[in-house]
């Protein structure tokens, strides 16, 4: 979902800012209640595997760019289940920027657009989430069918955001439609897999659950993965 450099020209750019730094201080004011929840170490730890995989997802797994954007594999939802919404935005943003500034400089101009991209469909799922699942219901206990909804919120939340953008900065021209509707069926594989490997988490989890064994794998992923909070 790294949108090409030029989709958004540089005079259409303040968007993007305005977009990006609210999502950024958003996120900043949702860090407290992380804390209260499970602790500075127990955060720290999640933020730090969840920018890791990140800039593993997009630096080792497949990703290829098409149309107006690259297909990646993201993972978000996946990260949400295990470590929670804050943990995965931070990781999100950070992954993003050391990707940007180490491995591929050239989407570092594009920064504030794909994380816009990436953490306002999160904290829509996450808000969503607060909104199905009761508060006295850990994760493990949810249904398969709702982690599922939840998995296609996010996804659904990439590719308009990546819609958005294309048609923002490129209007209706019938080269940037076709452009948009290349990474459109090429972003259905992401669509089609990621939900099953939220499933496969979350199968994990009831597993690791009833087994209620590890102690340190309960310590670093989110509390709500397998106790109610």
């Amino acid at each position: 979902m790294h949108i090409e450099v030029g989709v958004v020209e540089s005079a259409k750019m303040v968007l993007s800012y305005g977009t990006a730094i609210a999502a950024l201080a958003y996120t900043g004011s949702q860090i407290l209640t992380a804390l209260k929840e499970q602790g500075l170490f127990s955060l720290i730890a999640r933020i730090f595997i969840a920018s890791l995989a990140v800039l593993i997802f997009f630096e080792v797994l497949p990703h290829k760019p098409v149309g107006v954007s690259e297909v990646h594999f993201i993972l978000g939802s996946t990260l949400f289940l295990l470590f929670g919404a804050v943990p995965t935005a931070i990781g999100l943003a950070t992954g993003l920027l050391v990707q940007g500034l180490f491995f591929a400089p050239f989407d570092l101009p594009n920064y504030t657009v794909n994380v816009t991209t990436l953490l306002v469909p999160l904290f829509a799922m996450a808000i969503i989430a607060k909104r199905i699942i009761p508060s006295n219901v850990a994760y493990k206990d949810l249904a398969y069918s709702q982690v599922l909804k939840l998995s296609l919120v996010f996804q659904g939340g990439i590719v308009s955001w990546v819609v958005f953008w294309a048609l923002y900065g490129q209007g209706f021209g019938v080269e940037n439609l076709v452009a948009v509707g290349s990474f459109g069926a090429a972003y259905m594989l992401v669509i089609l897999l990621e939900p099953l490997v939220d499933l496969a988490v979350l199968a994990s989890a009831k597993s690791i659950g009833r087994s209620n064994r590890n102690n340190i794998v309960n310590s670093i992923v989110d509390l709500r993965l397998h106790h109610t909070i």
